[in-house]
């Protein structure tokens, strides 16, 4: 199982944002941090902003903070409220084609993995990811030079 890059950017922004405290974050500061492009960064904070994880506010002093208190924001939510669908195998999506899903015991198997992965997920909050200050500051000097093309794996 992987989770999508939409998921992966939106984990980054929520604990950039909780790093950070009160002060607001933007996208393009958050893009450089860490070698994200702007545009996807874009549609993962109106997402976040949607879901209530971040607020944002427009203009010459906006940016992005948290919506909610980071020990209150659980990763189990936030990948509900971004990520399509977990879908792990056809027999699981819209649409099954399987000929044998009447008769596949692999469906129950994968169910009861997948509940012990969000199960798992939900005892953790954007609290427990932030970095402090830093170890945060290493990030900007480790992705100096890296290509924005090219995102960077957790």
């Amino acid at each position: 199982m992987r989770l999508t890059s939409f998921s992966d950017y939106a984990l980054r922004m929520l604990m950039f944002a909780a790093s950070n405290g009160d002060r607001r974050i933007t996208i393009e500061e958050t893009a450089r941090r860490f070698a994200i492009s702007r545009a996807h960064l874009m549609k993962v904070a109106n997402e976040l902003t949607r879901a209530g994880f971040l607020k944002a506010r427009r203009g010459r002093s906006g940016g992005l903070v948290l919506g909610k208190p980071a020990d209150e924001i659980r990763l189990s939510d936030v990948l509900g409220a971004v990520e399509p669908d977990f879908a792990l195998a056809e027999c699981f999506g819209v649409g099954n084609r399987c000929l044998i899903t009447p008769h596949c015991r692999l469906r129950r198997a994968l169910d009861e993995a997948l509940a012990a992965f969000i199960g798992v997920l939900d005892r953790y909050t954007v609290a427990d990811l932030v970095l402090d200050s830093e170890a945060l500051g290493l990030v900007p000097e480790i992705l100096e030079h890296a290509s924005v093309a090219q995102p960077r794996q957790l």
